[in-house]
């Protein structure tokens, strides 16, 4: 049995923990596939010469500072035992001379004295611990370094029995002081292959945001014919799939369209008999109903060609939402109906004009057979355009929202949404916002009526 326990148990578990840390390490990775690309390529990298340079490096700096300094003690070690060993003048200057032309080691002796305080040793200084180790087990002998006065020489003191002797000796000839070089070419290399890596990247990339691009016009109605595939050949297979996709939806657009025109001239047609045979009748009471028959048959042919059509063939235009919301303001003021507005953003927008301006105003006008007032909020961002329609009529019940928009759906209580009664209303208005890449939804309004929301892209 699961209870309350035994779930904070489950969310203080590892696996939960880990669960967390992936998905907040998601939402702070970039998205895009550039980026994403980029970060393969450089974090392998960034981790294999930290690597390299931690152990690699760090074994070659000991190694060749402990062979050097172990080189500098045991010429100082000899220098000490010649000075012990052998008769020296009162200035030792044979002895100072060989070291300075053979040892290539600047030594003075002092006379007796006490060796400076221990100097505090640098944190991150090898130099220190490994030389200190050569003195100690080599010469033996109290000692004092400097390795940290002047950046170019290292001082050693140490004491024999009647004096000190003072050596210096040059910072490279006991310490790998050359490193630099290595990390300088292997940073700079990477720096090389970065840069090769991000061209190469951006010519990759390139054209599937252009595929992205001439998808993203298609599903908006716009045309993109100079689109043509390039890049690898996953990305030339999937460009070539996206054309021949094109080329069967638009051949069974026009192939729907055609059959429907054809269809709706011969039904035209014979319409137009019917009216024709109506009025030579005359006005009788009797054929009033066959005339109501003639005139819906009309409207609901003009419908399902608006369906078949979808304003696919319109050309995309700007359109100014101060007029189109002015226009159906004056609508609603002509029936004794309140409309308010408010446009926040940009007042031109980039839409196919008649397709859009039949969207908002079929919205508008049902929302006026079935509402006393209507508020219309537009919002035109930097990405979406978003168009509110609150009104405070009877509404739509939420079981239903979706079924409307299905092809000759109707509602039998509250209200329904098309004209003509054929069910085709919000099936087009969706048709119609979704040829722009966008959408119509339904909800509920802080009115109390129905709440229609468009969005498209801007």
């Amino acid at each position: 049995m699961v209870t309350f326990e035994s779930l904070r148990r489950e969310e203080r578990s590892p696996a939960s923990g880990w669960k967390g840390f992936g998905r907040w390490l998601r939402r702070r990775l970039p998205t895009g596939l550039y980026v994403r690309s980029l970060l393969i390529i450089i974090i392998p990298m960034v981790l294999l010469q930290s690597v390299v340079a931690a152990v690699f490096m760090e074994r070659h700096w000991q190694m060749v500072t402990q062979r050097l300094s172990m080189a500098v003690t045991r010429d100082i070690a000899a220098i000490i035992q010649i000075i012990e060993t052998y008769p020296q003048d009162t200035d030792y200057s044979e002895a100072t001379r060989i070291a300075r032309e053979q040892l290539n080691l600047q030594i003075s002796i002092e006379p007796d004295g006490d060796l400076p305080p221990p100097r505090e040793k640098p944190f991150f200084s090898i130099l220190d611990g490994i030389l200190s180790d050569e003195i100690r087990d080599q010469i033996k002998r109290p000692f004092w370094i400097d390795t940290v006065g002047d950046s170019s020489l290292v001082e050693i003191r140490i004491k024999l029995d009647d004096k000190i002797l003072r050596v210096l000796t040059k910072r490279n000839q006991t310490y790998a002081s050359n490193t630099h070089i290595f990390i300088v070419w292997m940073v700079g290399a990477s720096l090389v292959l970065i840069g090769v890596s991000i061209l190469f990247l951006r010519g990759q990339i390139r054209p599937i945001l252009t595929l992205a691009q001439a998808a993203e016009s298609f599903g908006k109605g716009h045309k993109h014919d100079d689109f043509y595939p390039r890049g690898a050949d996953e990305v030339r297979r999937a460009g070539l799939a996206f054309i021949l996709m094109r080329e069967r939806i638009e051949r069974q657009i026009e192939q729907r369209t055609a059959m429907l025109t054809g269809v709706s001239h011969d039904l035209r047609t014979v319409l137009t008999r019917f009216k024709l045979q109506l009025a030579l009748a005359g006005n009788s009471p009797e054929l009033q109903g066959l005339n109501d028959d003639v005139n819906d048959m009309q409207s609901m042919l003009e419908a399902y060609m608006a369906f078949a059509r979808s304003e696919i063939e319109e050309d995309v235009g700007e359109l100014k939402l101060t007029e189109l919301l002015g226009k159906i303001a004056t609508d609603f003021a002509l029936h004794e109906k309140q409309l308010t507005y408010s446009i926040e953003g940009e007042d031109k927008i980039s839409v196919r004009p008649n397709a859009f301006t039949r969207l908002v105003t079929n919205l508008a006008s049902n929302a006026r057979r079935y509402a006393n007032s209507l508020n219309i909020e537009a919002k035109h961002g930097a990405k979406w355009l978003t168009l509110n329609f609150d009104d405070d009529g009877p509404g739509i019940p939420e079981k239903n929202r979706e079924d409307v928009f299905k092809p000759f759906f109707r509602l039998d209580e509250a209200r329904n949404l098309d004209d003509s009664g054929t069910g085709l209303g919000l099936a087009i208005a969706r048709d119609i916002a979704r040829s722009h890449g966008g959408n119509v939804t339904l909800g509920d309004s802080p009115l109390g009526g129905l709440r229609a929301t468009i969005r498209i892209p801007a």
